[in-house]
C-alpha cells in the first residue's frame, strides 16, 4: 500500500465493474446521439453473447454460474468491445468477437484474474486480422439513419463504397501518400474532420475522459497509467509535429482520435493484464503510447492502441520484476 489513507473499504469485483459501466455511460450517450444510435443495439448483442458464452464455459467447467454471471466482468468486456467495433458491424461479428474474448482469452487461461492478455484487445486484433473489410466500415457522423444502421447490423446487403468512411487517422495516413499533400490540406479538404479530429467522433474523447475522472475519483484506477499514456502520446506526437508539421498531425489530433482516451482510462488500466508497481505502471503505459504512435504513423494499421497493449502485456512480468519498490525497513541494492 503506497498512499494514504491506509484503511479502505474493501471493493468487490461487482462494485468495481459496475463503476466502470457507469463511467462508460457519458461516452455511450455521445456515441448514440452524435454518431450512431445503433450502438445501443450492439451493446445489447455483445452483452447477451458475453453472458451466454460465460454461462456455457462455466457449465462445461463445472463451476457455479451465479457468482461469475453477476460480477459484471463479462458485461464490461462486452461493452468495451462494442464501443471499439465499427457501429455497423454485423451482429454475428460482434457476437463472435465477444465469444473470442470470453471463451478463448478469459476462460482458457482460468477465468477472471488469470488472463495474461487483455481479452477485449485480443478479440479486437483477431477480428481486424480476420475480417479487415468489415472492421474498416466506419460511417461518418449523421451519414446513415437509424433504420439503415439497424439493417446493416442485422444482416442487410452491404455496398462497401456507399457505407464505408475512412476514420480521421486513416484519412490522414492515406492522404499523405499523395504528392504535395500536407496534414493541413487533407483536413481542410475532407468532410470527415471537425474542430480537431473526426467530425462527431472528436466528442467521444471528452466523454471518455469524463468517465475516467469518475473512475479516478472513486479510486477504481490510479493516475499513473492514464497520465503516462496521454503524456507520452502527447510528447511523442508533439516532437514529430514540431519537426515537420506538414506531415505529422498535432498532439491534440492524436489525443482526440481513435482509441486514445478509451485506451487511457479503460484499456491500459486493466488490473489483470497490466503492470502492478507504481513505476511499472508509468513505464507500461508510456511504452503503449510509444508503440501505438509508431503503428499509427508508420505501420500498416491506422490505429495501434490494441496491438500496443498486447505487445506490452508480454512485457509485464519483466517490468514488474524490475520496478519493485523497496520494502520498508530493508536497504536497496545500491545501499548494500
Amino acid at each position: 500500500m503506497i498512499n494514504s489513507p491506509y484503511i479502505r473499504k474493501p471493493a468487490s469485483v461487482q462494485g468495481v465493474m459496475l463503476a466502470v459501466l457507469i463511467a462508460l455511460v457519458p461516452a455511450i450517450v455521445v456515441y448514440a446521439s452524435q454518431i450512431a444510435a445503433v450502438v445501443l443495439v450492439n451493446l445489447t448483442i455483445a452483452t447477451i453473447a458475453a453472458l451466454a458464452g460465460e454461462a456455457l464455459v462455466l457449465k462445461l467447467r463445472g463451476r457455479p454460474l451465479a457468482p461469475a454471471l453477476s460480477d459484471l466482468s463479462a458485461v464490461v468486456t462486452a461493452w468495451l468491445l462494442a464501443l471499439c467495433f465499427p457501429p455497423i458491424l454485423p451482429w454475428w461479428a460482434t457476437a463472435l468477437g465477444v465469444l473470442i474474448a470470453i471463451v478463448a482469452v478469459k476462460h482458457l487461461y482460468g477465468g477472471l484474474g488469470q488472463n495474461p492478455f487483455n481479452p477485449a484487445m485480443v478479440a479486437y486484433c483477431a477480428m481486424i486480422v480476420a475480417f479487415p473489410a468489415l472492421m474498416s466500415q466506419w460511417p461518418a457522423a449523421g451519414q446513415l439513419d437509424f433504420a439503415t444502421q439497424l439493417g446493416l447490423v442485422l444482416g442487410g446487403a452491404r455496398e462497401l463504397d456507399a457505407i464505408a468512411s475512412a476514420t480521421a487517422l486513416d484519412t490522414i495516413k492515406t492522404g499523405l501518400r499523395t504528392a504535395g499533400a500536407t496534414v493541413e490540406s487533407i483536413m481542410g479538404q475532407s468532410e470527415n474532420f471537425g474542430l480537431v479530429s473526426g467530425r462527431g467522433w472528436e466528442w467521444l474523447a471528452p466523454a471518455y475522459a469524463l468517465g475516467g475522472m469518475y473512475l479516478l475519483a472513486r479510486g477504481i484506477i490510479t493516475w499513473h497509467m492514464p497520465a503516462a499514456f496521454l503524456g507520452a502520446l502527447a510528447a511523442i506526437s508533439a516532437a514529430f509535429w514540431l519537426v515537420d508539421p506538414a506531415h505529422y498531425a498535432s498532439p491534440l489530433f492524436h489525443l482526440a482520435s481513435g482509441g486514445a482516451m478509451l485506451g487511457a482510462f479503460f484499456i491500459v488500466t486493466d488490473p489483470v493484464s497490466g503492470a502492478t508497481t507504481p513505476r511499472g505502471k508509468l513505464i507500461f503505459a508510456a511504452c503503449i503510447a510509444l508503440v501505438a504512435y509508431i503503428i499509427r504513423s508508420f505501420g500498416a494499421f491506422p490505429e495501434g492502441v490494441a496491438f500496443a497493449v498486447l505487445l506490452l502485456n508480454i512485457c509485464v512480468p519483466l517490468i514488474d520484476m524490475n520496478t519493485q519498490p523497496r520494502v520498508f525497513g530493508h536497504r536497496g541494492d545500491k545501499a548494500r
